[in-house]
């Protein structure tokens, strides 16, 4: 019984990638890293989220069956 899968072997630009394959893969890389510097300038501007909501109510008596 053969499988259908392709292997290692058989695709065509496993060892070296050619013309618009590796320039889309560089533009999805530098794309990746331009978004995650923009995300971290974005933490670094305007800080750390102070969105907590503080309780101080207390339980007296917890109420058992």
């Amino acid at each position: 019984m053969k499988d259908n899968e392709p292997t290692l072997n058989s695709i065509e630009d496993y060892n070296t990638l050619k013309g618009s394959k590796k320039r889309i893969v560089w533009i999805v890389i530098l794309s990746g890293l331009m978004l995650g510097a923009l995300f971290v300038g974005a933490k670094i501007y305007y800080g750390e989220a102070d969105d907590t909501i503080h309780i101080q109510d207390t339980i007296g008596k917890v109420p058992v069956k």
